[in-house]
């Protein structure tokens, strides 16, 4: 298979606290549990939580090893937006808090204009932006 605009994208980050990230990420956005597996306290083993949307062309992989830790040093740049096409719901920002989030500016005026910044339990930063996507 080719790499193209239809590759499978992942993205994975270490979490200090999965249970806290899946009610974030699942019960408060809405993604769904792809995978879960849990490494042991082993060196070199490590829990993983995928979450995703179900049609989706990517997922989220959050990943913590008990045995060596890796604290999770996001920037408030380290974004991850979801174009919603239309107003973002209150009720989900409100959920989103409710399930670990905290709404935060954003230090790019666009992201505040357009869109709510909510921070997960890790401190990355989710954007829930009302443009719609377009690459033209």
């Amino acid at each position: 298979m080719p790499v193209n605009g239809r590759s499978h994208i992942r993205i994975a980050r270490p979490s200090r606290d999965l249970a806290a990230a899946e009610r974030f990420w699942r019960e408060g956005l809405g993604l769904s549990v792809v995978w879960r597996s849990e490494g042991g306290s082993e060196p070199g083993h490590h829990d993983l939580l995928m979450l995703g949307w179900p049609d989706a062309d990517w997922h989220l992989e959050l990943v913590y090893e008990s045995a060596r830790p890796v604290e999770p040093r996001p920037t408030e740049e380290d974004l991850l937006v979801v174009y919603a096409d239309g107003p973002v719901p209150e009720a989900l920002i409100d959920r989103l808090e409710r399930h670990g989030g905290k709404r935060v500016e954003s230090p790019n005026p666009y992201w505040n204009e357009w869109g709510v910044t909510v921070e997960d339990p890790d401190g990355y930063r989710l954007v829930l932006c009302r443009r719609a996507w377009s690459n033209g």
